[in-house]
């Protein structure tokens, strides 16, 4: 963090402006060094989303083993994700001063270890408890490697790099769904934790052994108040608030179908069992593919215009789940990945390009509000679907998208003064 004396506007980050010295150092596309960084952060992304969502393949077991209803399965979740909310701004500013490095470090550790517990646990408070520390711990990875993604990469290859991430990100969120929810329905839903928690550690392991020192990175202290000038002056920008609350949004629906999605597979009329409902997270591989294409997406159509199209592909989805044919509920799931990945990545690029200052801390709030959004929506969806059935969790991801498509409308009519003043038509 900065030095006590300066104010927000003028606070330094460790990210070189492309005039100074340190932009010669920053990877290249193309660079040995660049793919390093890729590959490392890579396995970063797996370890952190094999471990954020452990449990989620597991709720219908978890139900049955622990007598828990959806609502109260859905917290094993939720827990994880408002532990990374509550925490990711204070450990990301823990960056600025001990480096991204040491900070993501210790962070996918301390998670690996929660995680070799969980299997362990034996009542709901208790592996609540263990999932909310996890998620703490997680906190210092996602900002941190966003930040560190902006400060080592040189720009001309910074989406693809984010992209590369969030792909990470995806890839881990799949596997650690399916490997939770198959061994699950072969040994028990202690078992499933374990295989994940083993897989984790290897991801964890080869981050530490490949990510490059960080060359650009100029450490400096953490102050509180420069901290809170930082975040109140991120939060007073409309762009960053409307890029915040599209991340909310987005991972809103996110949360409420793939926390659900379990229950209603191995229910009527589908009656999956657990291993099998559990491939459909094969789906995840969808967004893997969404997040690589996103940087053309955005270039092609402009920021707004790819969130539009997230929006319409993501509701489309949603309306394709709710006849009782599973065939269109595939489809509609593929269309739902797709949607919010581009969306996420599209959203989290433009807080890196957004933010002139503190751009740990603003990657932190957008991931604040996005894990925020998880946990509401994971926890809105299961008690839809409690109440009402699926077509409850549809309704709650429905009206998201109408809030996220609205937002943007906003920022499109926001955008027109500038655009006729500097000449420029519609």
């Amino acid at each position: 963090m900065p030095a006590v004396a300066r104010t927000a506007a003028s606070i330094r980050t460790s990210t070189p402006s492309p005039t100074t010295s340190a932009t010669d150092v920053r990877h290249l596309p193309g660079s040995p060094g660049l793919r390093r960084t890729q590959l490392a952060l890579f396995g970063a992304g797996l370890a952190t989303f094999l471990l954020l969502y452990s449990t989620q393949a597991l709720l219908p077991s978890l139900s049955a083993g622990l007598h828990l209803t959806p609502g109260q399965a859905s917290w094993t979740v939720s827990a994880a994700s408002i532990g990374l909310a509550v925490a990711v701004i204070p450990i990301s500013a823990l960056s600025e001063r001990f480096g991204r490095t040491r900070i993501m470090t210790v962070s996918v550790f301390a998670a690996v270890a929660i995680a070799l517990v969980l299997p362990f646990t034996g009542d709901l408070a208790t592996l609540t408890a263990l999932r909310a520390l996890q998620g703490v711990a997680l906190a210092g990875l996602p900002a941190t490697a966003m930040a560190y993604l902006a400060e080592e990469v040189h720009p001309t290859a910074l989406a693809s790099a984010m992209g590369l991430y969030v792909a990470g990100n995806s890839i881990g969120g799949m596997s650690g769904r399916l490997l939770s929810g198959v061994v699950a329905g072969a040994y028990g839903w202690r078992a499933g934790l374990a295989t994940v928690a083993v897989a984790a550690l290897v991801c964890a392991v080869a981050f530490r052994l490949l990510i490059p020192r960080a060359r650009c990175f100029r450490p400096g202290p953490v102050n509180p108040r420069a901290l809170w000038r930082t975040v109140t002056g991120h939060v007073a920008n409309p762009l960053l608030a409307r890029l915040f609350a599209l991340g909310l949004l987005f991972m809103t629906v996110f949360g409420a179908v793939y926390t659900v999605l379990g229950y209603r597979l191995v229910a009527a009329p589908f009656g999956l069992p657990q291993g099998v409902a559990s491939s459909i997270f094969v789906v995840y591989l969808v967004g893997t593919l969404a997040s690589a294409a996103s940087a053309r997406v955005g270039a092609r159509l402009g920021r707004r215009g790819a969130l539009y199209a997230a929006v319409a592909t993501t509701s489309l989805g949603l309306l394709l789940t709710l006849p009782q044919s599973l065939t269109l509920t595939l489809i509609g799931l593929v269309l739902i990945t797709a949607g919010f990945f581009t969306g996420h990545c599209v959203a989290s690029a433009a807080v890196g390009r957004t933010a002139t200052h503190g751009r740990a801390q603003a990657s932190a709030l957008y991931l604040a509000a996005y894990y925020l959004g998880n946990s509401v929506g994971g926890a809105a969806g299961a008690d839809a679907y409690h109440s009402v059935g699926w077509v409850g969790t549809v309704a709650v991801a429905l009206a998201a998208m109408a809030l996220a498509g609205g937002v943007t409308f906003y920022g499109t009519l926001r955008a027109r003064p500038s655009r006729r003043s500097l000449g420029v038509t519609a």
